[in-house]
């Protein structure tokens, strides 16, 4: 018990009541996050020349996609939860219980992002390219991702091995997974994460004057970056997950991206 008194104390509670209304603090850091992205990135994006709602235009398709994108790779990777045995399949819709992988919000994402801004930009106009854009939402996206790992922590969920550390992470006996009931206290890895992106979306926007000159380089630089913090963070998660090669498959996720990454990146800075 005298842990508890150094360590980052559980949730009371997940869920935020206003009058009638009852709001899951995972769905609430999700919508602050996707607004702090449209923010961030529509001022970046005005800073080039684009459209004043260019950014916001998109999200509308974009952000639904990424959703869904998010939703898919979490249920592909993690089958067992809801087809397995005494797997419910109908809870693969529950998005407001948790369980977005990054990897699907991110594809299907940028993939709605691209088909919004083919449209937009034949009927308006505009000058930018693509690359140049996703090059603006970059900083926005990570600061989205960092917000929205704290729903995480509202749902004491993907947290990392037992630790004794000031600031680990205080987590109550029924989401503790099998063999690590008698531990108290874990690696905050959602805490991690969200320090991690934030420093690098402030990267970014330092190397944004250097890079802007090859559009696409300062996304690519995120995701590369954000593929080698989430390799060492995935090395403390205890949660159960799909293994490849005994890998766990965002570990590998986070290699294959992460070696694309850099290679588009080395090969852009050549041009």
């Amino acid at each position: 018990m005298h842990l508890l008194l150094h360590a980052i104390p559980a949730p009371s509670s997940s869920l935020l009541e206003v009058g009638p209304v009852t709001l899951r603090f995972y769905a609430l850091c999700i919508i602050v996050g996707v607004v702090a992205a449209i923010m961030i990135g529509g001022r970046r994006v005005r800073n080039i020349g684009g459209p004043k709602t260019l950014v916001s235009d998109v999200a509308i398709v974009a952000v639904p996609m990424g959703v869904i994108g998010g939703r898919i790779y979490h249920v592909i990777t993690s089958p067992d939860k809801y087809f397995g045995i005494n797997g419910d399949p109908i809870s693969a819709l529950y998005i407001w219980e948790g369980g977005l992988g990054i990897w699907g919000a991110i594809s299907l994402g940028f993939f709605g992002a691209w088909i919004a801004f083919r449209y937009l930009k034949r009927r308006q106009a505009f000058e930018i390219s693509f690359a140049e854009f996703a090059d603006s939402l970059a900083p926005g996206i990570l600061v989205a991702q960092g917000i929205g790992r704290f729903g995480n922590y509202f749902n004491q969920e993907l947290f990392g091995r037992p630790s004794d550390l000031p600031w680990a992470l205080a987590v109550d006996p029924r989401y503790r997974p099998l063999g690590y009931s008698q531990f108290e206290t874990f690696h905050p890895t959602f805490l991690y994460e969200s320090i991690w992106v934030f420093l690098v979306a402030l990267v970014l926007v330092r190397l944004t004057p250097r890079l802007r000159t090859r559009p696409g380089s300062i996304f690519a630089l995120y995701v590369t970056l954000y593929c080698l913090g989430r390799f060492f963070i995935e090395l403390l998660r205890i949660d159960s997950a799909t293994l490849i090669a005994g890998l766990r498959i965002n570990t590998l996720t986070s290699i294959l991206v992460g070696v694309a990454s850099l290679i588009f990146l080395q090969r852009r800075s050549r041009e």
